[in-house]
């Protein structure tokens, strides 16, 4: 299906609303029906139709279609947060006396469902090491449910092959689980790679606007019907409407933003790579990134998100060198069309920093829509600050 089909006419009926070139905000909490008849048909099956916009609503399911047909998917769900979206979906997969795969350093929500929460519930989680496809292999169980993949993450940008672990998860019955909130489904396709359930935090790059907060699921029409009657009605973790057509809002230059942020982080990695107070710089599409092979194998593109490791041996020059930054503001998450940083070390407790921890040293950079020559005195400027 065409990129521009799907972002620009696909599930919008305009007919059906005087025409309107951007999709009215169906901001109803449920709906009414003409006769008693009708309204038991959709009790029966609520998936079929609007009765509660717990479930399903007008503007929400087209963005449904366009972020399905976008994943090369059958069907999506969406969601008022990406953790909604991890947590439901992992919830559809397993229960009580279950045993899940993760790939280690995923986003931090979800360690902190792994690690903490589901154990309640008597669900074990084994972290590997997903740069080798034998580490997977080692780690199945017999009651191994869930292979859960995020690749790149979105730090240090380790890759998993998808093809071979979703091969490997298919031949022991396994349910596979990515999250592809890096690469978007326009740099990366994971359901063609045999992966069951692709999730996204749309508060990143499918917003773009850093003023919505979103997840989506897709998959196949089954498993997407199967979520819906259960955890997803159950749960009520539903995007807002108005949240849904600020998505909608966004969606339609993603690939342009994708493709502006993508040439800016081509720019500022070279410089970056050539700065005498730069150690390293972690980017999967850059030639000395460990596996650029793979990346350039799965991945169309990359865009925004590099990590830098300082030349430092002190808490305070990497604290210093992000004070200092004037243009990139200093946040979590990233996608939107401003600039950020994220140190590590702010996560750490007083007296833990280590100088011979790399992470320590490093700082995430997001780079956003402005001219990359003023990011890049930003960055000088800041640096000077510590050499």
């Amino acid at each position: 299906m065409d990129l521009s089909f799907i972002i620009n006419e696909l599930g919008e009926d305009r007919e059906q609303y005087f025409n309107a070139i951007a999709p009215p905000i169906m901001q109803s909490s449920n709906f009414a029906f003409e006769t008693v008849a009708a309204l038991r048909e959709l009790l029966l099956d609520e998936y079929k139709g609007f009765v509660y916009s717990r479930g399903h609503n007008p503007t929400i399911d087209i963005l449904r279609q366009k972020l399905a047909a976008l994943d090369g998917a059958e069907d999506a769900l969406v969601f008022g947060s990406g953790a909604a979206a991890i947590f439901t979906g992992v919830l559809s997969v397993v229960q009580q006396g279950d045993h899940v795969i993760c790939v280690r350093d995923p986003y931090n929500w979800a360690r902190q469902l792994f690690e903490n929460i589901l154990p309640k519930f008597g669900v074990q989680t084994t972290f590997v090491d997903g740069t080798d496809i034998a580490n997977f292999e080692q780690a199945i169980r017999p009651n191994t449910k869930l292979i859960y993949l995020e690749s790149p993450n979105s730090f240090t940008f380790e890759l998993q092959d998808i093809t071979a672990v979703a091969q490997l998860a298919r031949s022991r019955n396994i349910t596979t689980m990515i999250d592809n909130s890096y690469c978007t489904p326009l740099y990366q396709q994971p359901h063609l790679m045999g992966i069951d359930l692709c999730l996204q935090s749309a508060t990143k790059f499918i917003s773009g606007h850093s003023d919505t907060m979103a997840g989506v699921l897709t998959g196949t029409q089954e498993k997407i019907r199967k979520i819906f009657v259960s955890e997803y009605l159950n749960i009520g973790s539903a995007i807002a409407p108005f949240n849904a057509w600020l998505l909608l809002r966004g969606l339609r230059t993603l690939e342009i933003r994708l493709q502006r942020s993508a040439d800016s982080t081509r720019q500022v990695l070279a410089w970056l790579k050539k700065h005498p107070l730069i150690h390293k710089v972690f980017f999967p599409l850059d030639p000395d990134f460990p596996q650029f092979e793979l990346a350039s194998r799965q991945m169309k593109g990359a865009a925004g998100l590099l990590t830098i490791q300082l030349k430092v041996d002190r808490r305070e020059q990497v604290e210093l060198f992000c004070d200092a930054l004037k243009h990139f503001l200093m946040a979590v998450s990233w996608g939107g069309h401003e600039s950020l940083a994220f140190p590590a070390c702010a996560g750490l407790e007083a007296g833990s920093f280590d100088p011979k921890e790399a992470k320590h040293k490093m700082v995430r950079l997001y780079i956003g829509l402005e001219d990359p020559g003023y990011l890049i005195k930003d960055l000088e400027q800041a640096l000077d600050k510590i050499s």
